[in-house]
């Protein structure tokens, strides 16, 4: 009977409000938290190939326990991709709690945005309409990664850029995930008090240059190394579909055959 009070009244029986929403909120700031710091190491892993062909295959081959079995197990990145998959959802479904659910409530809040001019209010409508398209961008992604693991490396991944044409589809997704990742990072240093000080509007000012900076940076990382792997691909169109061999590999092969 407490339970059906407070689902109707929102208070339980003794008049006490509700844990239940603060609880909703900090298990979407530690999702949420979680997700940032992913989406830049991610981001590291995937400019690799800026460095190398073979820094880039070597550390895919990392991420599938090569220093662990005796052949890399590309079913150790599906389970680490379905594992980042369940948070994801997860952060989504508590992200939708606060967005307008009808015309009226959007139609307020646009109101609200354009009578206060202020920057934090903007930064979350964009921080919605970008997490909305990673609802789908970013699922999309996720699931192709967990059932084609074995297809990560420096030729698959290029492949996929340029013969399969999906470039547009990760410049869009690259665009969600840094405005989205960014905002939101920096909005849960602002709700905990992250790195406030003595002086919260100077800290805020600071902080906000800070994650334009970090966006920018993250966004050019990201635009190179999208622009690599279609040259890669590119280049690579004739042989389409074909694993990538290390050098050091080919080398010994081609040794052999000389020797021969």
């Amino acid at each position: 009977m407490s339970d059906l009070l407070e689902g109707f009244l929102g208070t339980s029986v003794e008049g006490k409000k509700s844990r239940v929403p603060a609880k909703l909120d900090y298990i979407q700031s530690a999702t949420g938290l979680f997700l940032g710091l992913f989406m830049w190491g991610h981001m590291f892993f995937v400019s690799t190939i800026l460095i190398s062909k073979d820094f880039m295959y070597t550390v895919t081959k990392m991420f599938e326990g090569s220093m662990f079995f005796s052949e890399p197990q590309p079913w150790v990145v599906s389970v680490i991709v379905l594992f980042v998959f369940a948070v994801f959802i997860v952060h989504a479904m508590l992200g939708m709690r606060k967005l307008p659910i009808n015309f009226r409530q959007y139609q307020a809040y646009k109101t609200h945005m354009g009578m206060m001019k202020h920057d934090d209010t903007t930064m979350w409508f964009t921080q919605a309409f970008t997490g909305f398209a990673m609802f789908f961008l970013g699922s999309a992604h996720l699931f192709t990664m967990a059932v084609k693991a074995d297809e990560i490396g420096p030729y698959g991944s290029a492949d996929r850029m340029y013969s399969d044409f999906m470039w547009p589809f990760y410049l869009l997704l690259l665009l969600a995930v840094e405005f989205h990742g960014g905002i939101g990072l920096y909005r849960l240093c602002v709700k905990w008090g992250w790195f406030e000080g003595e002086h919260a509007k100077e800290s805020r000012k600071n902080l906000k240059k800070a994650k334009w900076a970090i966006t920018v940076f993250f966004l050019a990382l990201g635009l190179l190394t999208l622009a690599a792997y279609v040259k890669i691909g590119y280049e690579h169109r004739d042989n389409a579909g074909e694993a990538y061999k290390p050098t050091a590999q080919v080398e010994a092969r081609y040794d052999v055959k000389v020797r021969a």
